[in-house]
């Protein structure tokens, strides 16, 4: 279901989730409005359309025809892909400032995987069109397209990266070191996360089954690496998760 509403979006810090090597990448291309002057990201808005998504809304499907991108004001949304047999991998999740909808941003071609809203959202649509007749009239427009792909290219390379070259728990132990990096804060030598993930949802990052998850992050906890309550996940070890 989509909401269209009037309102200012509110601004976010957390960044994106996605496995990769290299924590400090997590969140380049999230500044697509932000890199633009005041006028030139007022000429977007006006060009798109606002719209909101409720927590579980399908934004996109696999298989639908490329109609634009969405430019997340708030929330944070999901990219996955559904194989023939059923089994789903999640890509990435997606905060404020990052687009979703590519790679054809001008609206060619089928969608090769789909989004939805992990909480509700604020999004500015922009029509394959319009954003090709913003990419011809501002300058600054086209360099932010290509930084956000440039970044997105770079996501899904270090996704295969990790599927191709790291066992599961190498994966696991990786996800976690980035949630504590861009969601945790950290209080003495302990970083605290609020759990706003289930174990379902890592399963499908880390291509794992849900009860492999919960044995494995219960091996943690009984190695004193980390604990996990209904509200949070406490890790004491940070070091311990780290690969080589």
């Amino acid at each position: 279901m989509i909401h269209h509403r009037e309102d200012d979006t509110q601004d976010e810090t957390r960044g994106a989730i996605f496995l990769s090597e290299y924590v400090l990448d997590i969140n380049e291309g999230s500044g697509f409005l932000n890199a633009l002057s005041v006028e030139d990201q007022k000429t977007v808005r006006k060009m798109g359309t606002r719209c909101t998504f409720e927590k579980g809304d399908s934004i996109f499907h696999q298989g639908d025809s490329h109609t634009g991108v969405w430019i997340i004001e708030s929330g944070r949304a999901r990219t996955y892909y559904v194989g023939p047999t059923g089994r789903e991998i999640t890509l990435a999740y997606w905060t404020a400032g990052h687009f979703i909808g590519g790679p054809e941003v001008f609206g060619r071609g089928r969608h090769v995987w789909s989004a939805d809203a992990m909480e509700d959202c604020e999004m500015v649509f922009l029509s394959g069109m319009s954003l090709q007749k913003l990419v011809r009239d501002i300058p600054d427009v086209a360099i932010a397209v290509i930084h956000g792909l440039i970044a997105k290219g770079k996501c899904y390379s270090a996704l295969i990266q990790m599927l191709g070259t790291r066992s599961v728990t190498e994966r696991l132990r990786q996800f976690l070191v980035i949630f504590a990096d861009t969601h945790g804060r950290h209080e003495g030598t302990t970083i605290i996360i609020d759990r706003t993930i289930t174990y379902e949802q890592i399963a499908f990052i880390v291509g794992a089954t849900r009860q492999w998850v919960t044995q494995t992050l219960e091996k943690l906890r009984a190695e004193g690496v980390l604990e996990i309550t209904r509200s949070e996940i406490i890790i004491h070890k940070f070091n311990a998760l780290q690969i080589e």
